[in-house]
């Protein structure tokens, strides 16, 4: 319904209409999510933001403990949520987790393919068995979860797919060329995906991290000491981004704030991608 302003139109319900359209526009109530890899890092990060809008969970992960008690945190928010043990790389798990989540949760709206890994070695050092590892989890894993979801959504009308790229889907980084060649293909994949899949009211993005404290960066520090002060230096807010830094745009990318919002690569980074130094 539109709001009528006038003369005698108080200051307060102006205030009252726009902010209670606001928190519409980003309420997650009723909503399903998945989330890929949602047991810790950045997924748990955007899981915490997900359900603190109010949406319901299946986090997904390889490691039982830790998604139990990823399951149980978020369970500490007011939401319904479960915890399932599949690896990407299998299609009858993704296929089974998307069935186990509509008869635990009742549906999926959104999907958060967050699941991936590396190896870092030189280029010439890797094996094609590391090679087939590294982009079966990262970017064949990431198309099963997203096909496997998109007959669900467009039953329901329409859903909310989030991909999570990386810095090196822009940049390359010599000690992880596999990851990288598959988060630049990410990318490209959301795009095509949006493309396909927009008359079926389904939008599909990708999130680009920057410099993230996670394990998965820890190690790549332990590995080259000068890393955490290099990204310091390069990123203008001067700072490490927590996994916790996702769950606004998160929210932004599945909620009806971005219903005109599709096929986008957007960096999270402290504006690291806009630094020259």
């Amino acid at each position: 319904m539109a709001f009528i302003l006038d003369e005698a139109t108080p200051p307060t319900a102006l205030r009252d209409y726009y902010g209670a359209m606001g928190q519409d526009l980003f309420d997650l109530h009723g909503k399903v999510a998945i989330v890929t890899g949602g047991n810790g890092g950045i997924g748990l990060g955007i899981a915490r933001g997900l359900a603190q809008a109010g949406a319901d969970l299946a986090v997904a992960g390889r490691n039982a403990d830790k998604t139990a008690a990823a399951v149980e945190e978020l369970k500490k928010l007011g939401v319904k949520a479960i915890g399932l043990q599949v690896d990407v790389v299998d299609e009858g798990q993704v296929h089974q987790m998307v069935a186990d989540t509509i008869a635990a949760l009742g549906g999926v709206d959104i999907l958060i393919a967050n699941a991936g890994t590396t190896i870092r070695k030189a280029p010439e050092a890797y094996s094609l068995a590391e090679w087939h590892h590294i982009v079966d989890t990262n970017l064949t894993g990431v198309f099963a979860c997203c096909q496997a979801v998109h007959a669900e959504m467009q039953r329901r009308g329409g859903g909310k797919i989030v991909t999570i790229g990386s810095m090196t889907s822009i940049f390359g980084f010599d000690v992880a060329s596999i990851y990288a060649a598959t988060k630049g293909g990410v990318v490209q994949l959301s795009r095509s995906l949006a493309a396909a899949w927009a008359s079926d009211n389904i939008q599909v993005n990708c999130i680009l991290p920057g410099w993230i404290d996670t394990e998965l960066t820890q190690g790549a520090r332990r590995m080259r000491p000068v890393l955490h002060e290099k990204v310091l230096d390069r990123t203008p807010a001067k700072r490490w981004g927590q996994p916790d830094d996702f769950a606004g745009t998160a929210v932004f990318l599945c909620s009806a704030a971005s219903d005109f919002v599709t096929g986008t690569a957007l960096p999270v980074d402290g504006g690291f991608s806009s630094s020259i130094f």
